[in-house]
């Protein structure tokens, strides 16, 4: 999972920074909201943590704009602001989620990967592809009911081609996944992931499109 954290506080958005990363999660902080647009149009995300005090525009207005250009992409409103009218202010601008501060970890994170279930169509966070299965809020992945150990990086693809079956992926895309959009890194880095991927759970689970990416191989009939 691939968070975008807007909060211009830094106690809190490092302290959720090093939470969630600890927890397995890919994230991006940024202190303002023409940073968060700079990232939403350079990297692609799964879910956005938003704080509404933000110090050059409001963060309700900043997601109206979002909701207004188009962008879908879901949206946990974080703030001190807890009363019922700004809780309501919040979900009608255009916000999945609405959480006050201070906050627990835990049940930010399970707040967060239901808003990305949600938006991958599925129920339940366990994802089913044939004998693999992968829980994304778990981290844990099998294969024919066998444990199979994954890196956090390994994860993090396998994650991002599962929450998109069927949908061709570039490696800039995955690398966002990995390393979030700020962060150089080696230009074989995810053909590194893929390959050890193939060599963990098969070679028939990811398909490459040469020179455009890779995406989950249909399972046969």
């Amino acid at each position: 999972m691939h968070v975008l954290i807007v909060e211009d506080d830094d106690l809190v958005g490092d302290g959720l920074k090093a939470g969630l990363e600890a927890l397995g999660q890919t994230t991006d902080w940024v202190r303002t909201a023409a940073t968060a647009d700079t990232a939403l149009e350079l990297a692609h995300f799964d879910v956005v943590v938003l704080d509404l005090g933000l110090p050059d525009q409001d963060g309700m207005a900043l997601l109206e704009r979002w909701r207004r250009q188009g962008r879908e992409i879901p949206v946990l409103i974080l703030t001190a602001r807890d009363a019922v009218p700004d809780r309501v202010a919040g979900l009608e601008a255009g916000a999945d989620d609405y959480l006050a501060k201070p906050f627990d970890l835990s049940e930010l994170v399970a707040r967060l990967h239901s808003l990305v279930r949600r938006a991958s169509g599925r129920a339940i966070n366990l994802i089913q592809y044939g004998p693999l299965r992968f829980d994304p809020a778990k981290l844990e992945v099998s294969l024919d009911d066998r444990p199979v150990s994954l890196s956090r990086r390994e994860l993090a693809v396998l994650q991002a081609l599962l929450q998109n079956p069927g949908r061709l992926l570039t490696p800039g895309q995955l690398q966002d996944h990995v390393y979030g959009w700020s962060e150089g890194v080696e230009s074989n880095a995810v053909a590194v992931h893929v390959h050890n991927l193939r060599r963990k759970l098969g070679g028939d689970l990811i398909e490459t499109v040469r020179g455009l990416g890779y995406r989950i191989r249909k399972l046969s009939p």
